[in-house]
Formats: C-alpha cells, structure tokens, sequence
C-alpha cells in the first residue's frame, strides 16, 4: 500500500431518467488523511463513493488517482480497484463464502497470486481488522460488527491505496464502534487512506482530518471544525451541529474556554476547562 490522491471532477450522475443525484460535484481524498462524507438520506453520499470507486461510471466529469484518469474499461477498472476498494453498508452484500478466511481470499484469489501470497494476505487483513481468531467461523454465524469488519478485511487484502466504507459504523452499538474506529485506525497506520461515509456528525468531528458535506448535488470540503461549524451548510444539509462545537462555543461566551480552536470530543473538552471546573 502506498498513500495516493484520489479525486473527482464535476461529476454528473444519478440513478432515475432526468433526476441527477450529483451535479458538477468536486472532491480531493488527500493522501494519507481520515475524509468523512456527510449528508442526509438520499443526498449522494453513496452514490459519490461509487463513482470513486468505479462502481458508477458518471454522466459526466471525471474520477482520477494521482492524475490518472479512470476509464471505464475491463482494463482500466481492473488497475483502478487494485488501488480503490469499496465497502458496501450492508455487509451481507459482499459476504458469501463458507467461511471468514474463504471470504477473505476471495479477492487475491483472483488476481492469480500464489497460494502463499494469499495466505500472508487473508492473515495480514483478519489480523489489522482484529477478527483473526474467527478465521475459520462460518460468516452466517457472526455478530453484525463482525461481519462489517470481516467485510472490511476481504477489502484490506486486495491491499488497496484507498478504502471507501459506506458507514462502517452503521447499526453498531458503542462497543461495537469503538471497535471498528481502532481496526481503522490500525488500517491508516499501514498504508491506507481512509474515506467513510457518516450520519453521524460527531463522529466526523472528533475522527476526521477533513469533512465532506454533501448538499444540492454538491460537495462542500474543508476542516471538520469549520464545515461543520456552519450552521447555515448544516440547515442545508439537514445535520445537526455536533455537541462539542455547540458546548465549546457556550463556555468560551462564559469565559471558560480559552480562544482558539474548539474541543472536538468529551476529553479534548474536559482538558480545556480550568482547573476547578472539570468534574
């Protein structure tokens, strides 16, 4: 794995006959840095994702990993998922094989690898996602958070530039998600730049290194503070303002904030305050 840029160019696209879903939308995922894709239902999140990924050839614009642009051939999608995978919501929609470590060969199984080079992988990617002792389980008998990360890991092993999860942390519980932010974590630190779609706005906040909002058909991309700091964007979006910028902002009116950039989550914000006034 190695750190590339992937971006998007007016894209065009949509799914019903005069209905477009993007329209002249524009991205940068920067090489080596946590994206989050915001937006509300039905907004475009998954259907931007596809067009990087290659899934969804665009009605117009244009998708291109460090300057080279995707074409839509057997040959040209074939090089670009080798550098871009895509990882559906819905786990059960990649999930097909007997077992977990089956499922996770799948992928450099057909890229005609030999057998070994396939087992370093299966092994390589089970262990960054943290489900290698469930190698040998039937995928029908996973939790839902397994399955997402064993999903994951099928990803990982086509050992991938980027990767493109449309939200990993989806029906999870707290557990379960602290889970998958860590495998992620883990993910970044070998290699990968990650991209994940989101609802959550919190989330966003306190994970990302940038933000991507979604809204008209468009994009909107900066830093996390600052996208998700406009309430106007926000209303447009139909997001709320995460917690921690509306918390932040009200104890710094009252003096207990120092200037400067905002807490983003619980313990950034609990570290700001004064001593004497954290719990």
């Amino acid at each position: 794995m190695s750190h590339r840029t992937l971006t998007a160019r007016g894209l065009v696209a949509g799914y019903e006959r005069g209905r477009r879903v993007l329209d002249g939308a524009s991205l940068t995922v920067p090489a080596g840095r946590r994206l989050a894709v915001l937006g509300a239902n039905g907004s475009g999140k998954t259907t931007l994702l596809r067009c990087l990924s290659g899934a969804l050839q665009p009605a117009a614009g244009t998708v291109a990993l460090d300057g080279q642009r995707l074409a839509h051939t057997r040959r040209g999608l074939r090089a670009h998922r080798a550098e871009v995978q895509l990882v559906l919501q819905d786990p059960d929609d990649q999930l097909f094989s007997a077992s977990v470590a089956q499922d996770v060969s799948f992928g450099p199984l057909n890229l005609g690898l030999p057998e070994d080079a396939v087992r370093q992988r299966v092994a390589e990617a089970l262990a960054l996602l943290a489900v290698d002792a469930l190698a040998a389980r039937p995928t029908h008998q996973l939790s839902y958070g397994e399955r997402k990360r064993v999903a994951i890991a099928g990803a990982v092993a086509m050992r991938p530039c980027v990767l493109l999860l449309d939200e990993p942390t989806a029906g999870l519980d707290p557990s379960a998600v602290a889970e998958a932010l860590a495998a992620l974590d883990r993910l970044q630190t070998s290699g990968s730049t990650v991209v994940m779609s989101t609802h959550d706005v919190d989330l966003a906040l306190r994970w990302a290194d940038e933000v991507a909002v979604v809204v008209d058909r468009a994009v909107v991309q900066g830093a996390p503070a600052d996208v998700l700091g406009d309430d106007a964007l926000l209303a447009r979006a139909r997001l709320d303002r995460p917690w921690a910028l509306t918390v932040g902002a009200r104890l710094r009116a009252l003096g207990l904030l120092p200037d400067g950039a905002l807490p983003r989550d619980a313990p950034e914000l609990l570290a700001a305050l004064p001593q004497g006034a954290t719990p």
